[in-house]
């Protein structure tokens, strides 16, 4: 009897290896997966449930909830694999750019690559705009551009490889700076995966740490409900960048990819048969289905919101408040509440503020609640400070430039981060995770009829006159040599027009400006954001552009920075993107410089030249102009004269020759 009883565990044992290895190898063949595709696309003819199962088998974010199946329809043998259309003539880049047009995405950045070119040419034949680069990293940072000034998504699609490997600072940038931004990225054939084909790396582990959300689209019929996923995913809860890698044949017609998978001449011998089987199996999973109808639209988006019990003490809180203070930053303009509404939250509320990000330019110019200097003071005197989509990070000294004895409200919609540093440096009274906007609207709401004392706010605009005045004196103040970029600036800022844009691109010209310039109204403002990214210029004033075609583009460089944009004057005269670009030129790397030098007592690897910027950039087509000490007193002249080429259809290149002053020192470069 135990022999009986061994032998038949052994058997059972066997038995099991084999059903697991016959699984195992239906599952690597694709035969477990058309025959899920055959029952589910029967009892459920939109798809849904089809793209549940699919996504909820490879990819990290949370799928949608899987509806209620219906009952099995009888009208083909269960058993029956969909069909391939050998005779079609369709390609999935096509699938690639109706769901595209279906999510409202005008512009497609790119820079070209034989991975991708059926779906650039499908997007071209669909109405997108098609704009190529000179560099992957700018078909990236125009997208972000476009994500940030629509609140909808920002759409680059760059070769495999070494294609996808320029794109990593720049999607690094939009995940911290919080841009819905999606990537695709072309990739070698699902056969030659792993198995040293042409610019073939393992592109999902290097975009995991980068992204939302990552998958690898293994199935043509799988490009609809994956692009749909990954369009959600970017878009909720914290925005931020996703990757869809697309392998060449799952973007290519079906007779080129069986052209290339499967021999022309029949196999000889049992291993050819056997092979010559396996390809035509894969090449039957790769297109099951593929043309079957799917929805094609936006899926909801989750936008956490604040809880009634939560805005209720905040609003107990603020009416308490004697000196109250607001910080508003980027989060506190993503959708679904427009500038305009949160504009009138703000000025409702009467409180004083400072904006940062994105959120520069909400009040337009010169607004009364607006402060824009000494914060660290103000901070220090605000008994109740609101942290609308800012956190303690570097920017805020790690929560270190907080009274303790002010009360802190702090609104995000990413805890991990709206609680950065509370453990050391400062402590929340009262902690939101929500969305900034929508919760701005309603801490009005609960606080209609209250108002403060203007003796706080007129405090503030006090200091910021006096610390206005000095910049005024250092302005007056001639260089060494060149212009005063102080003096250049204000004349900047007297010349600005109401419809401008302003996109910001390096150190220390930039940093100056941050203080001299202002955007004349909400969504006017691009800087890099927190990651402090140089390089951004010339992708930011693409999208610009092309998202707001009635502005002027204004953007204003270093001369470190503009090396990574130079080329790109080569897109705007080709795309005719008419873009402005002011060039604060002093030679150097001179934010590095200004602490390097006294620190270390060396300025090496900061030195640069004074370059003819506006000569190179001639050479590429777009118009240079040149103002040096030798032209002082026509800054505003040449300045009318670059507006005039822009209007006239031209990108134009103003190289500013300037001297080094002392306005930044102190700043920090680390």
């Amino acid at each position: 009897m135990e022999a009986s009883a061994g032998a038949f565990s052994v058997l059972l044992l066997a038995f099991g290896a084999l059903v697991i290895a016959v699984l195992g190898a239906a599952q690597r063949l694709g035969l477990l997966s058309r025959l899920v595709h055959t029952v589910c696309g029967r009892s459920d003819p939109t798809g849904v449930a089809l793209n549940y199962l699919v996504l909820s088998q490879k990819f990290t974010a949370s799928p949608d909830p899987l509806p209620s199946l219906s009952s099995p329809s009888l009208e083909q043998p269960f058993l029956t694999y969909p069909e391939v259309d050998t005779a079609s003539i369709q390609h999935g880049g096509e699938s690639v750019a109706a769901v595209l047009r279906a999510h409202g995405v005008r512009f497609l950045f790119t820079l070209v690559g034989g991975h991708i070119s059926p779906l650039l040419v499908a997007c071209e034949k669909l109405g997108i705009r098609v704009v190529d680069t000179r560099h992957e990293v700018t078909a990236v940072f125009a997208a972000d551009a476009v994500a940030r000034l629509t609140g909808t998504l920002g759409v680059a699609a760059v070769t495999a490889g070494p294609g996808l490997t320029n794109t990593v600072t720049a999607v690094k940038n939009a995940q911290i700076a919080q841009s819905p931004v999606l990537l695709l990225g072309g990739a070698a054939g699902t056969l030659l995966q792993n198995r040293g084909a042409l610019q073939a790396i393992d592109q999902m582990s290097l975009f995991r740490p980068l992204c939302k959300f990552c998958a690898s689209v293994q199935r043509v019929r799988d490009i609809v409900p994956t692009l749909r996923a990954a369009a959600a995913a970017a878009q909720s809860g914290t925005p931020g960048p996703v990757f869809v890698e697309l392998p060449i044949d799952v973007l290519y017609p079906y007779f080129i990819v069986r052209k290339e998978v499967v021999p022309a001449m029949p196999p000889k011998g049992l291993m050819g048969r056997v092979v010559s089987w396996y390809l035509e199996n894969h090449l039957a999973n790769l297109f099951a289905g593929a043309w079957e109808p799917q929805p094609e639209g936006p899926l909801p988006l989750d936008i956490p919101q604040a809880s009634a019990q939560q805005v209720q003490r905040c609003v107990e809180i603020l009416s308490r408040a004697k000196r109250p203070l607001i910080l508003l930053g980027s989060q506190a303009l993503l959708p679904p509440i427009p500038a305009d509404k949160l504009r009138a939250a703000v000025e409702t509320l009467g409180v004083p503020c400072f904006l940062g990000g994105m959120a520069r330019g909400l009040l337009g110019r010169n607004h009364p609640l607006h402060i824009r200097q000494n914060r660290s003071a103000a901070l220090k005197k605000a008994d109740v400070v609101l942290l609308a989509g800012i956190i303690c990070d570097f920017r805020l000294s790690y929560g270190r430039v907080l009274s303790r004895s002010s009360k802190i409200i702090i609104v995000n919609r990413n805890r991990k981060d709206m609680l950065i540093n509370s453990d050391i440096f400062w402590k929340p009274q009262e902690a939101v995770r929500g969305d900034v906007g929508s919760f701005m609207v309603k801490l009005v709401e609960g606080l209609e009829g209250q108002t403060w004392a203007s003796d706080w706010a007129e405090e503030l605009r006090e200091a910021d006159r006096q610390k206005e005045q000095t910049f005024r004196e250092k302005a007056l103040m001639p260089a060494a040599q060149h212009l005063n970029p102080v003096r250049v600036l204000q004349l900047v800022e007297e010349t600005l027009p109401d419809n401008s844009i302003l996109v910001v691109d390096g150190g220390d010209f930039v940093g100056t400006a941050a203080h001299l310039v202002q955007p004349r109204g909400p969504l006017r403002w691009l800087d890099p954001g927190a990651f402090g990214t140089l390089g951004v210029g010339a992708g930011f004033a693409l999208g610009a552009k092309l998202c707001r075609p009635d502005a002027e583009v204004w953007c204003l460089f270093g001369d470190g920075a503009f090396g990574y944009s130079l080329i790109e004057f080569d897109t705007f005269v080709r795309h005719k993107i008419p873009v402005m670009a002011l060039i604060g030129n002093d030679a150097g790397w001179t934010q590095i410089s200004r602490e390097q030098v006294p620190c270390l007592g060396s300025n090496v690897a900061c030195g640069l030249a004074y370059t003819d910027y506006h000569k190179a950039a001639m050479g590429l087509g777009a118009q240079g102009l040149l103002l040096s000490r030798q032209n002082e007193d026509q800054v505003v002249k040449v300045l009318r004269d670059a507006q005039q080429q822009c209007r006239d259809g031209h990108p134009v290149v103003v190289n500013i020759l300037i001297g080094r002053t002392d306005f930044r020192d102190g700043s920090i470069a680390v």
